[in-house]
């Protein structure tokens, strides 16, 4: 291929910057299935050493991961909450934090029974006002963490904001973009420091392993990352990776269905009388909506909707569906149902969890690429039933 020629993205999501092994010519990259490597001599390692420090699969996929996110380096971690703890161990104790008030419930675990204790400060707040961000700044502030499309209430953060405030005030900007993929958001593209990924989810898309990355331009934050990952050893296994770059491979094709899918069952569930409301960046209705539009390529696999009823029956529902899988993570093929409240936010107090608007029949759907029609039945036979 013609050195001069710059693959489009679609075409790089498939095959990144490896064209065949060329030692066997082999398409597909090899497994470095290794723990350790033999050293030519005292002081030449080629780079390799031992694979908690490095690895050549892990490497390349490291490099893809940095290519469709836009990034100049990419960390790879054994999961997503393993990348989360070495971001934040870019704090130190005094520090202070502000978050976005809807967040995964395993990073408010994290903050409010590890970071605290260790002396950090955590804000959780409406991240959607400047006034709002200008009001809870302190001398001691030093990182903005958010999550856009959020968990589970998809809510839509305006960047251009996140990162301008960011940068006045010398911030390190964090943005968790796993619910959008760099397919549909690249948040590089608007000065954000670090983006984090759980690999577990869309990137790798088959509900076949555990993985995270960090994404970022900063030479000095790169640097940090790889102590934390060479020191801590959470590292993905060479398998691991392996099924990850597989994996990646038909992210455009699973997100383009997953988007289509996602915005018939909002439509449904947006006209059932026994659904209270919908929250789905792709209907009007979304307060982010406009946002949304203009920041996404498309509004994601993700949705939320809350039930006309009690705690009792909105358990009841989500018993009674078969197609729609009772499971904890998301972004696979196969359409997965959350109950925030019981599974992903359990560990959030009652009294903070419904102040973030995470009620007891708030139901998180992660809409799968089987045919729209069987996930349409699944939910409406569940939902005449209660």
């Amino acid at each position: 291929m013609d050195k001069k020629y710059e693959m489009k993205y679609a075409s790089q999501i498939v095959r990144g910057n490896f064209h065949s092994d060329p030692q066997t010519g082999s398409i597909v990259p090899a497994i470095y299935q290794t723990a350790t490597y033999v050293l030519d001599s005292v002081g030449n390692d080629k780079g390799f050493d031992y694979t908690r420090s490095s690895n050549p699969t892990r490497q390349r996929l490291e490099e893809h991961l940095s290519l469709i996110e836009g990034s100049n380096y990419g960390v790879s971690f054994s999961s997503g909450m393993a990348a989360c703890d070495s971001v934040f161990r870019m704090l130190k104790a005094g520090d202070h934090v502000i978050c976005s008030k809807d967040l995964y419930g395993g990073v408010t675990r994290l903050l409010d029974q590890s970071y605290t204790s260790f002396g950090v400060e955590v804000d959780y707040i409406d991240v959607s006002s400047a006034s709002d961000l200008d009001h809870v700044l302190k001398s001691n502030t030093k990182m903005i963490w958010v999550e856009t499309p959020s968990n589970p209430l998809l809510e839509v953060i305006d960047l251009n904001l996140i990162s301008s405030f960011a940068k006045s005030n010398n911030l390190i900007s964090v943005v968790d973009s796993t619910f959008a993929t760099p397919y549909l958001l690249k948040p590089i593209e608007y000065q954000i420091d670090m983006v984090v990924q759980s690999t577990s989810k869309y990137i790798s898309g088959h509900n076949q392993l555990i993985g995270g990355a960090v994404l970022t331009n900063s030479d000095e934050l790169y640097k940090r990352l790889k102590f934390f990952q060479k020191s801590i050893g959470a590292v993905q296994s060479p398998f691991d990776c392996y099924l990850t770059l597989l994996g990646v491979k038909t992210l455009e094709l699973r997100m383009e269905r997953h988007c289509i899918n996602a915005m018939k069952v909002a439509q449904y569930l947006a006209e059932n009388k026994k659904v209270k409301r919908v929250i789905y960046p792709g209907l009007p209705s979304h307060e982010q909506h406009s946002i949304a539009k203009e920041q996404m390529k498309n509004f994601g696999g993700m949705l939320s909707f809350e039930l006309e009823t009690s705690y009792e029956k909105t358990k009841e529902f989500i018993n009674k569906l078969k197609f729609c899988m009772l499971a904890e993570s998301l972004g696979g093929t196969e359409t997965m149902i959350t109950h925030p409240a019981s599974m992903t936010h359990l560990d959030v107090p009652k009294e903070t969890r419904l102040s973030r608007g995470l009620t007891d029949t708030l139901c998180r759907l992660s809409v799968g690429i089987e045919d729209v029609e069987d996930i349409i039945t699944d939910l409406d036979r569940a939902l005449v039933s209660i």
